[in-house]
């Protein structure tokens, strides 16, 4: 179920990247899956394939994608995997930038909370509930 803008401002590898990772959070992509080829993924959405070959690559740095030569690429199990502390920072930075612009705009904490909220609604709910040691800022 991957989508791609092609109105939207935000560059195409950076689109796939987020719907491949969104399909995985609502189980349309599972664990241990194999994933369409690069040729076949560019074929299917009409892109470039070294567009899809640069989104793969972002996939297997961040160890969302593991590719094996001459059986393709998989989905890892999320669950297994190390938390990345490198882009929670990374993660951290962008909220307070977000925190800034909802600042400017006069958007209250309330509408934050119920923006946040409606997103986990619209992706399927949380997979765990945050540990103690996980709310560290």
């Amino acid at each position: 179920m991957v989508k791609i803008d092609k109105t939207s401002s935000r560059p195409y590898y950076e689109q796939l990247v987020l719907s491949i990772k969104e399909d995985i959070l609502n189980g349309i992509i599972t664990s241990g899956e194999k994933i369409p080829s690069v040729r076949e993924m560019a074929k299917e959405l009409l892109m470039n394939p070294n567009t899809v070959s640069k989104a793969y690559k972002v996939l297997e740095e961040e160890q969302i994608l593991v590719t094996v030569k001459g059986k393709g690429t998989f989905v890892r199990d999320i669950g297994q995997m190390p938390r990345d502390q490198r882009r929670i920072k990374q993660l951290q930075e962008q909220f307070k930038i977000l925190w800034i612009e909802a600042q400017h705009l006069q958007v209250t904490k309330e509408e934050i909370e119920c923006w946040l909220q409606k997103a986990e609604k619209d992706l399927g709910g949380t997979k765990d509930e945050i540990k103690p040691s996980q709310k560290e800022y």
